[in-house]
């Protein structure tokens, strides 16, 4: 901890993330953004982006900001615990998440614990809903959670300290910086948070007694023109974590858990007239240690070092029509205390095609093959469009074959790994409505996911757990999205509302699947008149389904309100005070795994 405190010092002067300016497609792709995938080859694709406002008003965990601000459903293991997602019935495994256009999904269980990842430390947070395989790779069945830092080419230099004290001892202190100029920019940026977490059961007399956590995540972004054609980027993050688990209502817990993830990359952009190329070399690194007992010496571990390298080729033939090839090459080295050092190759080639045959017609054909050292995979196709019926209605449709791949852990743990595993194989298709006109904005989507060997983990004869192929799933439903914003004098309105209807079922046991609630909906109000703002969240969750039983649902509320001083002055600041869980709800996202009572937090914002 004090070698990421250093980091902190001497980084002060070089940090904050700044939105970059979007002049041109060109440079959306060339220059600020890694990942252009998600611009230029999604014409189908319901893709939607949470802006600087959503992401203030939720400031700590990727967890909190998407279960208020989207359709995905999340099993949290108590606050601050492990947080798993369910995007439109699918499993946490089936979500992929995306920085900087790499997927970071571990390899060890195929997820990414949404409460490792602090919101602060990104300035652009994309929702990419529906499958994804053939541009992501593995796991981005459901959907895919994409983090960007953008880069500005501008002269600039901002620094921002954000200072939050809150209930149970939660401190967060967040300090980020950005420099530019034409030729060189960077920014890094480093948040630290930490927390008793005792907060009290609601119904009982007791408290969280094992819950108290500290985190701390460091950005360092930077870029560089070593020629007018030529753009090297390098990409840091890292995340520390030490965590004690929570128990529940009916076990006690003393253990504790300590995870580290790495990723560093570095790229290299070259534009050269109607051709555009990016090198990418990625190292990834996560390791994890587990004490059943916090005050003993004792703990099993797991680790996976990989090295990736990724080349894409741009070919823009004509305003109207451009191809893209991505080559990758992936080594994964792994080890831990129960499944032994396995190691996996792996190779992929995709091929894009984005075409705009007239002004309202729009659509995408990929397709990709992947070749791996200890399975076949399947061959994948995605295709997209949409149409522009007039200059405020659109329709998209997409229709997709995915994957999953066995991780580590399905194919090694010991006990229980197996071998014989095949890869999980998904189609999807979707068709969406989108209606823009100046005060509203309005998404209607319907969907169709099946999947084939579906990996679950299942007891044997011997009472062993193991996974297994099991039968198909099915998963459909609906997402409607509506936003009204408003400004009349000094007074800014924005209202926003969400709901999904998920039905996912094994076709075997034609049963819903557990913890996949049929009804979700969220709504968030937000108002502001000159220095003041104010906002409001409420958040529905359904019943789901556990084993042998049913877990009730809930509604949970946020407010808060803020007062900005000093605004055009040199130092500006801001105080804000969140109040969460308003109504002092006792509810669980886990069975037996209460979430904190009303809590309080105050935030304060120094720019300079």
């Amino acid at each position: 901890m004090k070698q990421h405190l250093f980091i902190l010092i001497i980084s002060i002067g070089f940090c904050n993330f700044a939105q970059a300016q979007r002049d041109t497609i060109q440079k959306l792709d060339e220059v600020f953004l890694s990942d252009s995938k998600l611009v230029q080859y999604t014409a189908g694709i319901k893709v939607e982006t949470l802006n600087d406002s959503i992401v203030k008003a939720n400031p700590v965990s990727l967890t909190g900001l998407l279960a208020f601000n989207s359709n995905l459903y999340f099993k949290e293991n108590g606050f601050g615990m492990v947080s798993s997602p369910s995007f439109r019935g699918t499993n946490a495994s089936q979500t992929a998440v995306v920085w900087n256009g790499i997927n970071i999904n571990s390899q060890l269980n195929g997820q990414t614990d949404f409460n490792t990842i602090n919101t602060t430390n990104f300035n652009a947070i994309d929702i990419r809903s529906g499958g994804g395989s053939v541009q992501y790779g593995s796991g981005a069945i459901g959907g895919s959670i994409h983090l960007n830092n953008n880069l500005e080419f501008t002269s600039h230099f901002d620094t921002q300290l954000r200072l939050a004290y809150g209930s149970f001892d939660t401190r967060m202190t967040n300090m980020s910086s950005s420099y530019g100029n034409s030729k060189f920019t960077i920014n890094a940026g480093v948040a630290y948070v930490d927390s008793n977490n005792d907060y009290k059961y609601l119904g009982t007399d007791r408290v969280n007694e094992n819950g108290a956590f500290n985190t701390i995540n460091f950005n360092l972004n930077l870029g560089y023109f070593i020629s007018e054609k030529d753009v090297l980027k390098l990409y840091h993050q890292n995340y520390n974590g030490e965590r004690e688990f929570s128990g529940t209502l009916v076990a006690p817990s003393n253990s504790k858990f300590e995870d580290e993830n790495y990723r560093t990359m570095l790229e290299w952009t070259r534009i050269s007239g109607a051709f555009s190329s990016k090198l990418k070399a990625v190292h990834l690194n996560e390791r994890f240690k587990f004490f059943e007992n916090k005050a003993n010496d004792f703990f099993s571990f797991g680790k996976v070092s990989t090295w990736l390298f990724n080349h894409n080729l741009n070919y823009r033939v004509s305003n109207r029509l451009q191809f893209r090839s991505i080559l990758e090459i992936s080594r994964f080295d792994g080890g831990g205390s129960s499944f032994g050092n396995p190691k996996r190759n792996a190779f992929s080639a995709t091929v894009l095609m984005n075409h705009k045959p007239t002004t309202r017609f729009e659509y995408n054909l990929n397709l990709r093959k992947d070749v791996t050292s200890d399975f076949e995979n399947p061959f994948l196709f995605s295709v997209d469009g949409a149409y522009r019926v007039s200059n405020t209605y659109a329709i998209q449709f997409n229709a997709s074959k995915n994957f999953r791949i066995p991780t580590f852990n399905d194919l090694y743990w010991q006990p229980g790994g197996n071998l014989n595993l095949n890869p999980e194989q998904s189609y999807q298709i979707d068709l969406g409505h989108t209606l823009n006109a100046k005060a509203i904005n309005f998404k209607l989507n319907t969907y169709y996911i099946r999947t084939e060997d579906l990996i679950q983990w299942r007891p044997d004869n011997a009472g062993v757990w193991m996974p297994i192929n099991v039968a198909s799933a099915q998963s459909y439903g609906a997402e409607l999205e509506a936003h009204y914003s408003v400004s009349y004098k000094l007074n800014k309105f924005s209202l926003r509302g969400r709901y999904s209807y998920t039905i996912s079922e094994n076709l075997e046991t034609q049963s819903q699947l557990i913890y996949v609630p049929i009804h979700k909906g969220n709504i968030a109000f937000a108002y502001n008149r000159k220095l003041f703002s104010t906002f409001y969240q409420h958040l529905f969750n359904d019943a789901v389904f556990i084993i042998g039983d049913t877990l009730e649902g809930f509604n949970v509320a946020n407010a808060g309100f803020g007062y900005q001083f000093n605004k055009n002055g040199k130092v500006q600041y801001d105080i804000n005070l969140r109040i969460q869980n308003l109504y002092n709800k006792n509810y669980q996202n886990v069975a037996l795994r209460p979430m904190p009572n009303r809590n309080y937090q105050i935030l304060t914002t120094i720019k300079f």
